[in-house]
């Protein structure tokens, strides 16, 4: 145990003398209230402390003691439904011991000690195991079946496992070593932050990560085991798509890290969330949940581990064989948590302040997601997808940390202030939003949706690049100008936007759309295309083509149940057929 010294006290950063024989990333306890903290950089005997709390009474002379560990969290049965700030405080047991604002020094385990797991081992006294093996199953909660698993770097031989009903401390097993020494098996263990956790092999990612949100999944979609940003400026929806994100994503555990964002869209989630109703499994959505609160009026240290926190755990149900979503709001608070503290440490700054290291640092968080062979005799395959949200300031999305960003992931969903406000949600740009996974998602969405769906989504995105390049052409001569398949395609691509793109996020039908569903409705849409230009061709006029009242029924389509949404598909496409065909009949008769 090393003890040393405050020397120099500057907001959460703490210079200690004395320290000549702690280790770099240490966690240390400052002052008599034993303030939680982190040493990131070391001269000499003197070392600079990150504090995770409010340094206000600490002074020069306080003791500060090395634990000699780093910044760890502890993983086992427990962690879902949770509430954790940026160090893995639980926040609900806080609460409930010393009331709504958290004192400082105030040390809590993450998981229960009093919880009674019921364990029912899967393997024997005498088996040989290794890191990442099965040991057995712990039932978390009503959709999660928590694998217990050999701590990473550890192997050798059970001369001890039974199943029953144990807390996290209790020991269930023995482990004999190669080198004789013997290991203690528990339901939990701890894991530092900042390592990623191994695994057997990385593989390319083939099967998107369905979110029931059309202008994602159709046009911009991700894949499990992929990166994605969400960049926008203040009020263009980016906590909002990142709520639709966590809540309705075909993924088996979500960590969702409110890092620095508004305490009052924390509390949107933690009232939301339990109330929010599982698709897939009909239970409250918190049963896969874990949330990580670091809120902007805590301290400015915490929010940098924060997402480190909520990677390691995403990571651990990774290697339980899961599909894990991890949610940053936002990265641009940690980045600025960054830039204060490398402030604080003197460093050369770099472009507008933050530190030369951003880039690095932002890679360090999105490479650790991936499809993954977890380790383990059963060749476990898990996926962690990360998806991040960046708020540049004034919405140029020029600046460092989204450019950083946009080097690092694969996915760009811009967010455009101009569609906010004209109340389009999500207000995700087609023009300059991108994705890299499009092509390698084709096979899966031809053998699982329909073989056309590659067809019809690009076909979405040329037609509103059409559009965009004709409506330059309207601002300047007006609509009159067009021709009359410029026209169609001007009223087709408005129909894309505003019939399929458009989406109404508190509509229990429209907030969630199902892929064949997508399908269809696109379908329709350029059913209408295709025989309205049939129409034109023969002598119909584009004024009632655009004003038949079917158009009426397929802007309101979306809102079909999906239940019913076959059969009312059915009965728009007849009257669209029919309705065209009098058009024609008209225009002849008329001519």
């Amino acid at each position: 145990m090393v003890e040393g010294k405050v020397l120099k006290v500057s907001g959460p950063l703490i210079v200690a003398e004395g320290m000549r024989n702690a280790n770099m990333f240490d966690v240390v306890h400052v002052g008599a209230k034993k303030l939680i903290g982190e040493i990131i950089e070391m001269h000499g005997d003197r070392a600079s402390v990150q504090v995770y709390e409010e340094t206000a009474g600490i002074g020069r002379g306080d003791v500060v003691v090395s634990t000699d560990a780093p910044l760890s969290v502890e993983l086992g049965p427990g962690l879902l439904k949770n509430i954790y700030d940026g160090i893995q405080r639980p926040l609900e047991t806080i609460r409930l011991k010393v009331g709504s604002n958290i004192t400082k020094g105030i040390q809590e385990p993450a998981l229960s000690r009093e919880t009674v797991w019921h364990f029912d081992a899967e393997r024997k006294p005498g088996d040989r195991v290794a890191s990442g093996d099965v040991l057995g199953y712990v039932q978390e909660t009503e959709v999660i079946c928590h694998k217990i698993m050999v701590p990473p770097n550890q192997s050798g031989v059970l001369s001890d496992l039974r199943s029953g009903d144990f807390t996290v401390t209790d020991v269930i097993g023995t482990l004999k070593k190669d080198d004789g020494t013997t290991f203690e098996l528990r339901l939990s263990h701890k894991w530092p932050v900042r390592v990623a956790r191994p695994y057997a092999e990385k593989m390319p990612p083939v099967e998107p990560m369905i979110t029931g949100q059309r202008s994602i999944d159709a046009l911009f979609p991700i894949a499990k085991g992929g990166t994605a940003c969400v960049p926008g400026p203040f009020g263009a929806g980016k906590t909002v798509v990142q709520h639709q994100l966590a809540k309705w994503s075909d993924v088996d555990v979500v960590v969702y890290i409110g890092c620095g964002e508004r305490g009052n869209e924390m509390t949107d989630v933690l009232r939301e969330f339990p109330e929010l109703i599982d698709p897939r499994t009909g239970k409250s959505l918190m049963e896969r949940t874990v949330l990580i609160a670091n809120t902007s009026d805590m301290p400015v240290a915490a929010r940098e581990a924060s997402v480190y926190t909520g990677i390691t755990i995403a990571e651990y149900y990774r290697d339980m064989g899961l599909n894990v979503a991890v949610i940053a709001d936002s990265t641009s608070r940690w980045a600025e948590a960054l830039r204060e503290m490398s402030g604080r440490l003197e460093e050369m700054p770099g472009e507008e302040g933050y530190p030369a290291y951003l880039t690095s640092r932002l890679a360090q968080f999105y490479e650790r997601a991936g499809k993954v062979v977890c380790r383990g005799s059963d060749a476990r395959i898990g996926t962690l997808s990360a998806i991040g949200a960046v708020s540049p300031q004034g919405g140029d999305i020029s600046e460092p940390v989204t450019q950083a960003t946009l080097r690092i992931v694969k996915v760009f969903w811009g967010l455009d202030s101009a569609l906010a406000y004209k109340r389009h949600f999500p207000a995700i740009n087609w023009l300059n939003s991108y994705s890299l996974y499009r092509n390698r998602l084709t096979e899966w969405f031809s053998e699982n949706v329909a073989t056309d769906w590659m067809e019809l989504t690009s076909r979405a995105l040329k037609i509103l690049q059409e559009e965009s390049n004709l409506d330059e052409i309207v601002k300047l001569v007006g609509m009159d100008a067009l021709s009359a398949d410029d026209r169609l395609t001007m009223e087709v691509a408005r129909s894309v936007r505003e019939d399929f793109l458009q989406q109404f996020a508190f509509d229990d039908v429209d907030g969630f759309t199902q892929l064949d569903k997508q399908h269809d409705l696109l379908r329709m849409i350029f059913s209408f295309e295709e025989k309205s230009r049939k129409a034109i061709a023969q002598g119909a006029d584009i004024e009632k083509l655009v004003n038949l009242e079917v158009r009426e029924k397929i802007g309101r389509a979306k809102a079909v149940p999906y239940k019913d949404y076959k059969e009312a598909y059915m009965q728009i496409e007849s009257e669209m057929t029919d309705q065209i065909n009098d058009c024609v009949a008209q225009s002849k008769e008329e001519n």
